[in-house]
């Protein structure tokens, strides 16, 4: 099976997820979503204490060869068995995902455009951004909700290391973007992208 792999890469809460959420309902069963989050390296025999205060916004945290090792078996219509990240205890857990190749890859993560061998795998790359205070706000509320965090920790976390690394890392990769989005609810965007999608779709399908 021919894939077409989609990046979309952007600031934490700068709407990447929101705009992935709206493709994959969009296309259904012609998408698969893959998230970068899920490579985060083991750090078993670490105390929870040391795991909570490690940078999680660097490339070095996330296992980027294994990513890169899974893109290219899904590419060749390989099924992959994908690591799943547990952002409560801030380290990989011991389930799987088991992903089977679709028409449409999305693949999803703040560092994605930061790696050039994914770039290289990539036929369109998406950057998604949004103004500082969005993204802090929404991160706050995101991870409050779902994951567990206290405020306190949040706060701590994006002055030490998400800001810095955001500037350092994240937004210079909006650069190597094909396409720049601001916020994942741009409905003229997602028209042009679902049309792009499908236009591509109907090619793979000859």
């Amino acid at each position: 099976m021919e894939s077409i792999i989609i990046g979309i890469a952007g600031g934490s809460g700068s709407g990447k997820s929101t705009f992935t959420n709206r493709l994959k309902k969009h296309f259904g069963d012609d998408v698969v979503v893959i998230y970068h989050d899920n490579y985060y390296r083991r750090q078993d025999g670490i105390p929870f204490e040391e795991r909570v205060k490690v940078n999680y916004d660097h490339p070095d945290s996330l296992e980027t060869d294994l990513l890169v090792e899974h893109l290219k078996e899904l590419k060749e219509g390989k099924t992959i068995q994908c690591p799943v990240y547990d952002y409560s205890q801030h380290n990989r857990s011991d389930k799987v995902l088991k992903i089977e190749p679709r028409p449409v890859i999305l693949v999803e993560g703040i560092l994605l455009l930061a790696d050039p061998r994914i770039r290289d795998l990539l036929d369109i790359k998406v950057y998604v951004e949004a103004d500082a205070d969005e993204r802090i706000l929404r991160r706050i509320s995101r991870d409050v909700e779902e994951r567990g965090r206290d405020l306190n920790g949040i706060i701590d976390q994006y002055l030490t290391t998400v800001k810095p690394m955001h500037y350092l890392y994240v937004e210079p990769t909006r650069a190597k973007a094909d396409i720049v989005i601001n916020s994942g609810k741009n409905n003229v965007a997602f028209d042009l992208f679902v049309s792009k999608i499908g236009q591509l779709l109907k090619e793979l399908k000859k």
